[in-house]
């Protein structure tokens, strides 16, 4: 890792619990894709289809817990 970035790293973790967290929303903020509207819309006609697909019963739902136990185990080394 190039050094200043962990000079910054180092100073960053020294700071209070509140102040890394702004820090750490800042950084993640700059890199966020620009909001769009069209594709919140897009998206919303996906959740939309989604939703009735799944209430007419056309696809299987798997619960969270079982969804995140496999994730889980594929992602252990």
């Amino acid at each position: 890792m190039n050094t200043s970035i962990e000079a910054i790293a180092a100073d960053a973790v020294r700071l209070p619990p509140d102040q890394r967290l702004t820090l750490a929303h800042r950084i993640l903020s700059s890199v966020e894709p620009v909001e769009s509207g069209e594709i919140d819309a897009a998206w919303e006609v996906e959740i939309r289809r989604r939703i009735a697909a799944h209430d007419a019963g056309s696809v299987a739902a798997t619960p969270g817990a079982e969804v995140f136990a496999e994730l889980d185990r594929r992602l252990r080394p």
